[in-house]
């Protein structure tokens, strides 16, 4: 079976139960953006060596999976979403505090980077800070599980916190950014 359907080549995809819209949907471009985070957790995956980072990113992947059918499918309520992601947004309030005291006080901003897994942590941080503005646009327009939006809000805490591990683990410097004066 080719993996080509040519049924987008007029710009035009297909929800679930066939309803046509345009690629370039709010809808369409949030679930889009949902696979681009999932994807660059992929990356961090064959970056990382450390178990606890791995696990982590994989729950989160398969809850990304979760959110981007739901998106994909307004048409049905997916069952137990809302119930998944108070349980992962719970899981992760957890996970943060507990990497939180296994890595040096925060006392500055730092800037992104590190080792491999640190700095592609904090590049899924930043897309998934651009996933939430566009699923809260979306949610202005369109009705969506409201706590796809807290998920994503405590996920963003959650990458930077684990690249700041990433980075201890990994042995590798915070950037700390200095603020030049005159």
């Amino acid at each position: 079976m080719a993996i080509y359907t040519r049924k987008g080549d007029r710009g035009e995809t297909s929800l679930r139960k066939g309803q046509k819209i345009l690629k370039f949907h709010i809808r369409v471009s949030s679930y889009g953006n949902i696979d681009e985070l999932n994807s660059s957790l992929g990356v961090v995956l064959s970056k990382s060596k450390n178990k606890i980072i791995k696990d982590e990113v994989l729950k989160i992947q398969n809850d990304l999976f979760e959110i981007g059918a739901a998106l994909a499918n307004p048409f049905e309520k997916t069952k137990n979403l809302k119930e998944l992601l108070n349980r992962r947004t719970q899981e992760m309030e957890k996970s943060i505090d507990n990497l939180t005291k296994k890595i040096p006080v925060l006392s500055n901003f730092i800037l992104p980077g590190g080792g491999e897994a640190g700095a592609f942590l904090h590049l899924a941080r930043t897309i998934c800070r651009r996933v939430e503005r566009e699923i809260i646009r979306l949610s202005k327009k369109e009705e969506i599980e409201f706590n796809i939006i807290s998920y994503l809000n405590r996920l963003s805490d959650h990458l930077f916190t684990l690249a700041r591990f990433a980075n201890v683990v990994e042995r590798q410097k915070e950037i700390i950014w200095i603020k030049k004066t005159k």
